[in-house]
């Protein structure tokens, strides 16, 4: 890589130093004689790609996600739920600086990317696009790939990219953990043309990777509290349990302790692929597994959960493996339904673990009777999901089809009503601001709910549960649930769930009470004097 004991000069002028870095990298390949010593990441970088075959001359990145799949894959990313404080954070800054945020998988894959049109058209030419795969391993050294081979944040400078395509650029990119498991994720990048990089980027890209594993953080204990919330009482009785994500946290036990020190976690082949439990396993099914103990256990999964238990002798008995099928029998109880209807492009219902499709009527109907836990009638169906001129022979056709994709046993009749353990997003919104959480709340509440329904029902709760949360929100003077609320798509910093929408009560307020030290407050701070404009 260069000469013993030769120095490593950084010229300010970033032109010189990429001369320099290009002659490095030339003897790099040539085995010739270099002016200077590449850095440790960088030489190390080099020698994987190399070692990986990536030629140093390559055209460009391989495209493994086309557009439809793309939108499915990132939608289920848990970056997506930091995607609005990344934007908030880097996004401005990237735009004066005429660079573009990167927002990539583990593996490298591009999922999101934003910036002004003049630079993201240019990285198109180079195949910086969404659904482009950057490990180290098929495009060679680039800070996004050598960020999730290091694990550290990285800035690679022009040449010390290994393609010579890319010499024109700069990036700096930082890995995003999962508070979970503590596994990367992603990474956050900012990448631009080579002149125009500040040296401060790179600062500023790690601290929007710190924000979104703390706002990770955050929605991850929300969700605890809420599992325990609605699952604690399952441990009741005269055998030891435990409430387990599915990550194998140990999130309660009863009694205290009574697991082997130190375990806090079991390995996840213990709790999300019980052995035998088989590919069509729901929400019901209880499986036996072992402890790695050796104890013996039952499994029985919740939504969102486990809940882990050592049997009793009969209960032993009744759970058995057979030779015949794959492996367990099952003891079936009451169904679970699930509804995502909030921000969500597409309304998904899920049954038994089993996604549903659902029609615009259906989940307007599925809205309505979550809400009306006693029940309603066909007349009341007409009018608050078709308006004043709907008919309830319509209304009961429609039903007839929902139940048939439902089961006569979870959509019952005289009165419609749901039969089911019910987990709906909104109601868990409204649960929350009853309970005096906003943050939680907040944090719940990832957009409006149905934004694309016009049943007058649904309209009516729409805009109630926006306005009550906004409220609740800004009385409670909390400047992390004015944070959840504000971004782009939530609803709250518009009113009507548009991401282009703006409050400037609620930004303001939040202006003033970020510290001035929070990563969070300059960009903020000029959202809210942009909103003060007249």
């Amino acid at each position: 890589m260069g000469l013993p004991g030769a120095a490593r000069p950084r010229p300010a002028d970033p032109v010189a130093r990429a001369r320099l870095l290009a002659r490095i990298r030339e003897a790099m390949l040539t085995g010739s004689p270099a002016p200077a010593l590449a850095r440790p990441v960088v030489s190390e970088s080099w020698r994987r790609s190399l070692a990986a075959r990536v030629d140093p001359e390559l055209a460009g990145p391989p495209t493994v996600f086309e557009r439809p799949e793309l939108t499915e894959f990132r939608s289920a990313h848990p970056l997506a739920q930091a995607l609005p404080v990344l934007r908030e954070t880097l996004v401005s800054v990237a735009d004066e600086a005429n660079h573009m945020m990167i927002i990539t998988d583990a593996r490298g894959h591009i999922l999101w990317r934003e910036g002004q049109h003049g630079v993201l058209h240019r990285a198109e030419k180079i195949g910086l696009v969404e659904g482009t795969r950057w490990s180290e391993d098929v495009i060679g050294t680039n800070a996004m790939g050598t960020a999730l081979a290091e694990g550290v944040a990285v800035a690679i400078h022009s040449a010390e990219h290994l393609v010579r395509t890319y010499h024109a650029w700069t990036c700096a990119a930082s890995p995003v953990h999962d508070p979970d498991t503590g596994r990367i994720i992603g990474v956050v990048d900012v990448t631009g043309p080579m002149r125009g990089f500040h040296p401060s980027t790179m600062a500023l890209v790690n601290a929007a990777a710190k924000l979104a594993e703390g706002q990770l953080r955050e929605r991850m204990r929300i969700g605890d509290e809420r599992l325990r919330e609605r699952w604690l009482p399952r441990l009741a009785g005269p055998t030891p349990a435990a409430l387990i994500t599915p990550t194998g946290r140990v999130l309660a036990t009863n009694p205290p302790g009574w697991l082997p020190r130190p375990i806090s976690r079991l390995s996840p082949p213990h709790v999300a692929d019980p052995p035998g439990a088989g590919a069509q396993r729901s929400p019901g099914d209880e499986v036996r597994i072992a402890l790695p103990d050796g104890r013996d256990a039952i499994l029985e999964p919740l939504p969102g959960a486990y809940l882990l238990r050592i049997p009793t002798q009969s209960k032993a008995a009744a759970l058995h493996f057979s030779t015949q099928s794959k492996g367990v029998a099952a003891v079936r109880r009451p169904q679970v339904l699930e509804l995502r209807f909030l921000g969500a492009q597409r309304p998904v219902a899920v049954l038994n673990g089993r996604d549903l499709a659902l029609t615009r009527r259906h989940a307007d109907m599925l809205t309505l009777l979550a809400l009306r836990p006693s029940g309603v009638t066909a007349e009341t169906l007409a009018t608050e999901v078709y308006g004043e001129r709907g008919n309830p022979v319509t209304a009961r056709a429609e039903v007839h089809r929902l139940r048939a994709r439902l089961g006569a046993d979870v959509l019952r009749s005289n009165p419609y009503r749901l039969h089911a353990e019910l987990d709906a997003d909104f109601l868990r919104v409204r649960e929350e601001l009853r309970g005096g959480r906003p943050r939680a709340a907040a944090a719940a509440y990832p957009g409006p709910l149905r934004p694309d329904s016009e049943a007058p029902a649904v309209r009516e709760e729409r805009e109630l549960l926006a306005a009550t949360l906004r409220r609740a929100v800004l009385d409670a003077d909390d400047p992390e649930a004015m944070w959840l609320l504000a971004q782009p798509g939530t609803g709250g910093a518009g009113g009507d769930g548009d991401a282009t929408g703006d409050d400037a009560e609620l930004i303001g307020r939040l202006a003033e009470l970020l510290a001035r030290t929070d990563p969070r407050h300059a960009p903020v701070a000029a959202r809210a004097a942009r909103l003060r404009r007249p």
